[in-house]
């Protein structure tokens, strides 16, 4: 019995990936405020969907491809929402730039106007507006609740999600981007 046991497990051993079963890097930054963080083993694609800018043009995340990228579905009647979003806002001040982008996508049926309104009044103006007023988007990737944030590679894949708001600029979350925006620089 032993014996068969053995033969059992070095096979297993053989025939599984190398690193099977091993955690993904990012998954040791899942600690405090993000510590519902559920990391990918491997990348996966993102669903090919168009949501609108500002200005009301249409736009897909092929946009960002260079960036790592926070994406956060949100809605003005959505209460976590509320309370998360100024920290995405300082997590924006804090990191947006050549590297790292903040797409806070809106998908309140009420459009531009009312999402930029909202922003203004939990003082967040100063991300960039973008919207889904169609509300397609969440279905598209998966967002049966709100909020729900989506971390992209640079390429584009989606590596992380967490579903509930967090505080985007906890010292858990600032670790975390870091560690994505360095590990797409080399």
């Amino acid at each position: 019995m032993l014996h068969r046991i053995g033969l059992v497990a070095l096979l297993m051993a053989i025939l599984s990936p190398a690193g099977a079963g091993a955690e993904p890097p990012l998954a040791q930054y899942a600690t405090g405020q993000v510590q519902n963080l559920a990391v990918h083993d491997t990348p996966k694609p993102l669903a090919d969907v168009t949501f609108q800018d500002g200005s009301g043009a249409d736009i897909g995340f092929d946009a960002f491809r260079g960036k790592v990228v926070l994406v956060n579905l949100w809605a003005t009647w959505c209460a976590p929402c509320r309370h998360e979003m100024p920290s995405i806002s300082r997590l924006h001040t804090a990191r947006g730039g050549d590297d790292f982008l903040v797409a806070a996508i809106s998908v309140d049926r009420g459009g531009a106007e009312k999402s930029l309104a909202f922003l203004k009044e939990v003082d967040a103006d100063n991300l960039p507006l973008y919207v889904d007023p169609t509300t397609r988007i969440g279905r598209a990737l998966g967002a049966y609740g709100l909020p729900i944030t989506i971390l992209l590679n640079r390429q584009g894949e989606e590596v992380a999600r967490l579903v509930g708001p967090a505080e985007w600029d906890s010292p858990e979350a600032l670790a975390l981007i870091d560690a994505l925006i360095a590990d797409g620089a080399s």
